[in-house]
């Protein structure tokens, strides 16, 4: 395991890399801090409080103070990423007021991709990576704002599916995330399963919280963000890299998931302060 302090102070940020496979046995770990980490590659399973999450490209790892844990890697490849954004007693205490939150919504859990926390979390890497002119300390709080609107702590469905079906889904997922710049649908996606449509859909939706469908629009986005963040391509170009059929739909599907068009994302991401700070009020006001 590679661990890399990239921020310290009430909050800090650490970059997580994992080299475990499914040979390696699973150990007890321990959340020190409370912390909402940003899965960026590779896929693991995580287990807590008689819970377990099977995370992909895209999920969020929550961790309250206190909790034991355990990462496994039965059907994972090796080559884990995680940003994780960690936040002291006080700073917790200031985020969950602000946005009106239980106490509950640090509960440890695993969040299927959502399209509003991936495009920030990309965001945030691109920043640690020297490709934004915005600050990790920024993003972090805008990240854990974004969550709190989101998840307002309603309780995250655990995995109910077989050792089996798990890995199914897995190996999907990760197919899915190196095809998703072609065109891909059900039955294909289905077919190397050996799985008809509906029963491969029902799978995957189950072991990771959302629709394979879905699952290939965000990954689409996660290739979308670092072009848009550190890159002068033109916007349709960067659309059809990404895997969009035509520059309306890329459009249309990256404003839903993060408020704002592309452009004025693009200018978010070289430092236009104004952009995130009316987010920040309409995530407020949601």
């Amino acid at each position: 395991m590679s661990v890399t302090p990239l921020l310290q102070g009430p909050l800090t940020v650490v970059d997580y890399r994992c080299q475990a496979g499914p040979d390696d046995r699973p150990f007890l770990e321990h959340h020190g801090v409370f912390a909402v980490a940003y899965v960026r590659r590779g896929s693991f399973g995580y287990q807590s409080r008689g819970r377990r999450y099977e995370l992909v490209a895209g999920s969020v790892l929550v961790g309250r103070a206190g909790d034991d844990y355990l990462c496994t890697h039965e059907h994972h490849l090796c080559g884990d990423e995680c940003l994780s954004f960690q936040f002291a007693p006080e700073l917790v205490e200031e985020l969950t007021g602000t946005q009106h939150c239980a106490a509950s919504a640090w509960a440890t859990a695993g969040l299927p991709p959502l399209p509003e926390l991936m495009v920030l979390g990309e965001l945030a890497q691109a920043a640690a990576e020297g490709r934004s002119e915005l600050g990790l300390d920024e993003l972090g709080l805008l990240f854990a704002q974004r969550y709190l609107s989101l998840i307002g702590g309603r309780d995250a469905s655990q995995v109910r599916a077989s050792l089996r079906d798990r890995g199914r889904a897995i190996e999907a997922a990760l197919w899915l995330d190196a095809h998703a710049h072609e065109a891909v649908d059900l039955e294909r996606t289905a077919a190397r399963s050996s799985l008809s449509a509906f029963h491969f859909l029902r799978l995957f939706s189950s072991v990771l919280g959302v629709t394979p469908h879905q699952y290939l629009l965000r990954a689409r986005l996660r290739r979308a963000v670092p072009l848009l963040a550190d890159d002068t391509r033109p916007i349709t170009e960067v659309a059809y890299d990404s895997g969009f059929a035509d520059l309306s739909n890329f459009v249309r599907t990256f404003r839903r998931a993060a408020g704002v068009s592309p452009r004025g994302f693009r200018r978010a991401a070289r430092g236009d302060r104004k952009i995130l700070q009316e987010r920040i009020r309409a995530w407020g006001a949601g």
